[in-house]
């Protein structure tokens, strides 16, 4: 059981973090502004992890009580 958990707390917190670089980079090119590759892709992997060291404190909690 716990190890479904973890996968299930991984995939959670691993989306979410990736949902959010997805509307960063969406932000960067609506916006208008012509940001370099490096600063738009740089951007994005920051919020990335970033994302990844809030979201997993709080999904793994969640995801234990809703499974026990």
């Amino acid at each position: 059981m716990d190890n479904k958990i973890a996968r299930m707390g991984a995939l959670v917190y691993t989306a979410l973090s990736l949902g959010l670089s997805v509307i960063f980079v969406a932000v960067t090119f609506l916006t208008g502004n012509d940001y370099p590759p490096v600063a738009r892709w740089g951007g994005a992997i920051w919020v990335f992890v970033l994302g990844l060291i809030i979201t997993m404190p709080i999904v793994i909690p969640y995801i234990k009580k809703r499974y026990e």
